[in-house]
């Protein structure tokens, strides 16, 4: 299966398909094996780091980054 990751405007990293979470010691996050998708935080302020909780909507976060168009 493969894993693919979006860039939500203005919000987390949303991380579609079965991965691994871990830190920089090797530990790993725990994940919820029922649900298919992970958000990562991209603003810095949620409470639950390195997961989303929605602080990007109260603190502004604003930032939308587009691939770039494949040349014709």
């Amino acid at each position: 299966m493969s894993v693919t990751i979006k860039v939500r405007p203005n919000g987390p990293l949303l991380i579609e398909g079965s991965i691994s979470l871990v830190d920089h010691e090797g530990n790993a996050f725990p994940l919820n094996p029922d649900k298919p998708n992970v958000a990562l935080c991209r603003c810095g302020q949620s409470a639950r780091k390195p997961f989303c909780d929605g602080a990007h909507n109260r603190c502004g976060f604003q930032s939308v980054e587009l691939a770039p168009k494949p040349e014709a």
